[in-house]
């Protein structure tokens, strides 16, 4: 090589050095943006602003015992009130309805459940998908007719109970390609002991398809969400619309859950696609 084409390519190299940092830091910056832009914050971490709840045999926005409360930032479920769990299942509802969207929720089960509480409902929550509007549930209505991504937190004894699991009150939906059979479906995620923060992802595609991820990874998908025939928002759609009303589930509110079992939330979050 010659001593002209050296210096050349030194140059070359020194050029590169300096200019490839910086193109990759604008690319990640870039992907920060594209990433982090689009989310709206439906949990502000300072207070309940925005969200009505809904507690068994209380009326819409009444929670006497105060299960839903913020502290040190965090949105938690939480029963220093109660004496016992009595069936008081309650939800949390965010002010509007969505179609299309995806939904961002990190979560930690904390402590002991509450004497009183179901052997099923230990280390178990969720948030309800495409709700029934909270104003139409009855006052002694344990569950709001929806989807519900269930959250599962393992027992360690070694078994498995994968969370991000899919649940069906008064609805319906097809999975790997056929309707579902039973209340529950369990997904393929990972087990998960003790008091983690785990994240969860669940792309809602109007009454298409719903995807979960857990901790980024796909765990479970379905499709062709519809209520049930004999599911009280059925029974309201055929009395406002007719014998022949629709059943498919196309938007809805999002809820979360109290069931008997401490939980934390540090961030619950959207992407509206319906746009």
């Amino acid at each position: 090589m010659s001593k002209l084409a050296a210096i050349f390519a030194l140059l070359i190299t020194l050029c590169i050095s300096l200019i490839l940092p910086g193109l990759v830091q604008a690319r990640d910056a870039q992907n920060a943006a594209t990433n982090n832009d689009d989310w709206v914050e439906l949990f502000n971490g300072k207070n309940l602003d925005g969200w009505t709840a809904k507690i068994v045999g209380q009326p819409l926005g009444q929670d006497l015992l105060k299960t839903f409360v913020v502290e040190d930032g965090l949105l938690r479920v939480n029963y220093a009130n109660y004496k016992k769990f009595s069936d008081q299942f309650g939800h949390l509802f965010f002010a509007e309805p969505y179609s299309h969207y995806k939904l961002l929720i990190e979560y930690r089960f904390v402590g002991e459940q509450i004497k009183g509480g179901a052997g099923w409902a230990k280390r178990n929550s969720g948030v309800m998908l495409h709700s029934q509007d909270p104003a139409t549930m009855s006052l002694k209505q344990n569950f709001p007719d929806s989807i519900e991504a269930q959250f599962l937190g393992g027992l360690s004894d070694g078994k498995i109970r994968p969370t991000g699991n899919i649940c069906s009150p008064g609805t319906e939906v097809d999975y790997l390609g056929k309707r579902l059979k039973g209340h529950c479906q369990a997904s393929f995620g990972d087990t998960l002991d003790g008091e983690q923060w785990v994240s969860i992802e669940i792309i809602v595609n109007g009454a298409e398809s719903v995807v979960h991820l857990v901790n980024g990874k796909e765990v479970i998908r379905y499709s062709n969400l519809q209520l049930s025939k004999g599911s009280a928002s059925a029974k309201m759609r055929r009395t406002q619309d007719g014998k022949g009303a629709p059943l498919t589930l196309r938007q809805g509110f999002i809820a979360l859950q109290s069931e008997s079992h401490p939980i934390d939330f540090r961030r619950v979050a959207i992407q509206n696609l319906a746009k």
